[in-house]
């Protein structure tokens, strides 16, 4: 279902006393499914025959936050978004139909701004729940034990198997 060939860009976003971010990159997949073929469906089926349950289908939280207990990948299903990763002093990216972001436990997202269709499908490893938090006093070192714990996954939820994400966290 994937697009053959598929490489991921690698995003590396530092600790920055708030947020934790990650050593792992955070990987984007630029049209990992046809924009004109992505559905929430499409997404949910890409993700469960790579090994990434489906967990949910809606937007992206428009405030920073970060998940210290699992790694999340989000398929944008429809619309497009403008979102900021890293925190308040990460960087701007521009996401539409197609694309798949995973998201190493730790790193900050937000969405900025998106169109009235936006709607994102997320997933998650097997056995890994996630949590919320937003950078809030004493929310720390607690967070960083929780994302020294997470494991790493063992496919890559766009290609499967040993696929991009595999290379670039081992």
């Amino acid at each position: 279902m994937a697009r053959a060939n598929l490489q991921p860009a690698a995003e590396r976003f530092a600790d920055d006393g708030t947020f934790p971010n990650s050593r792992l990159p955070l990987l984007i997949y630029r049209s990992a499914i046809d924009p004109d073929a992505a559905t929430p469906e499409a997404m949910e089926t890409l993700f469960r025959q790579n090994g990434w349950p489906p967990q949910w289908r809606s937007g992206i939280f428009d405030y920073h936050h970060y998940h210290s207990t699992a790694h999340e990948c989000l398929g944008i299903a429809r619309g497009r978004a403008r979102i900021m990763l890293g925190g308040p002093g990460g960087r701007e990216f521009d996401i539409a139909a197609g694309d798949v972001i995973v998201i190493p436990a730790g790193v900050a997202h937000r969405r900025l701004s998106a169109s009235a269709d936006f709607l994102v499908v997320g997933a998650y490893p097997p056995g890994q729940d996630w949590d919320l938090l937003t950078g809030k006093p004493g929310e720390r070192p607690k967070a960083d034990e929780n994302i020294s714990r997470v494991p790493l996954p063992d496919t890559d939820p766009v290609t499967g198997g040993k696929g991009p994400l595999v290379e670039h966290w081992r």
